[in-house]
């Protein structure tokens, strides 16, 4: 007997959540046995509950904080998205130009953005626009990377029958090249999101404490300064959520673009 669709979505939502929040409840039942058991103090480990109880009294600014974290780090992801399907599409042109500029390219990935950060801030000063460029600089190589292998990953058929009918070059990479790379751009979208959390936390640890308005970065080096573990933790809790909804968020619009090029197929019993 097959089962309504409704039911069908409850128990599919059912056995997606379930496994991970089980999972959650295990956490939190091992660190506050820990806690207890050992008789750790708060300064060095707070209990869940002292956690929620800070946060919930800290909200407003926690909020705050993360609201100004996410605008920048989906600001700095969309010029990474921007930006490396854009360098990706010239070195798909020329393989002069890639094996000449790709190399500065991996730069990016292999420099440490602690190293890094303090330069941008040092160049373009204190500010927004300064957690942006590390939040994009440090998101940007993946964007790269799989751009150009998915531009470059066509149907040499297909390319030939372009060539064939005298497409242009626009024609082709609007029509071929694009169309072939979405995959991998959803893929690449993907882990650049959560760089991007990463990039701006980082850049909110330098740049944070010069400006009137903070975020998550700052506000995460402000209570490990002072010691107030809680509020520490709770921080570190929001900064995940974050990074997790900002993910969900790409992955949900990654899945609705594959869904408009690649049509799911329909196989039919004999």
């Amino acid at each position: 007997m097959r089962r309504p669709p409704l039911t069908l979505w409850i128990f599919h939502s059912l056995h997606l959540v379930l496994p991970p929040l089980l999972f959650l409840l295990i956490v939190i039942g091992i660190w506050q046995g820990a806690v207890i058991w050992f008789d750790l103090p708060v300064y060095l480990l707070p209990g869940p509950g002292r956690v929620v109880q800070e946060a919930a009294a800290d909200f407003s600014t926690i909020a705050q904080a993360t609201r100004r974290t996410a605008a920048a780090a989906v600001c700095g992801f969309i010029a990474s998205l921007l930006v490396g399907t854009l360098v990706g599409f010239i070195f798909s042109q020329s393989a002069m130009i890639r094996s000449s500029c790709y190399p500065y390219a991996i730069f990016l990935q292999t420099v440490p953005i602690v190293a890094i950060a303090p330069l941008i801030i040092t160049w373009f000063d204190y500010g927004f626009h300064s957690v942006v460029i590390v939040a994009f600089v440090i998101s940007l190589f993946p964007i790269i990377t799989n751009a150009t292998t998915g531009m470059l990953a066509v149907d040499p058929l297909m390319l030939d029958l372009f060539q064939m009918y005298d497409a242009s070059r626009w024609q082709v990479l609007l029509k071929l090249r694009l169309p072939s790379s979405v995959p991998y751009l959803v893929a690449a979208a993907k882990t650049s999101s959560g760089l991007a959390v990463v990039g701006a936390i980082v850049g909110e640890f330098f740049v944070g404490a010069g400006v009137d308005r903070f975020g998550l970065g700052f506000l995460i080096r402000q209570k490990l300064e002072q010691l107030r573990t809680a509020e520490l933790f709770a921080a570190v809790i929001a900064s995940t959520v974050l990074g997790v909804l900002i993910f969900a968020a790409v992955s949900l619009t990654g899945s609705k673009v594959l869904t408009r090029w690649y049509q799911p197929s329909v196989s039919k019993n004999p």
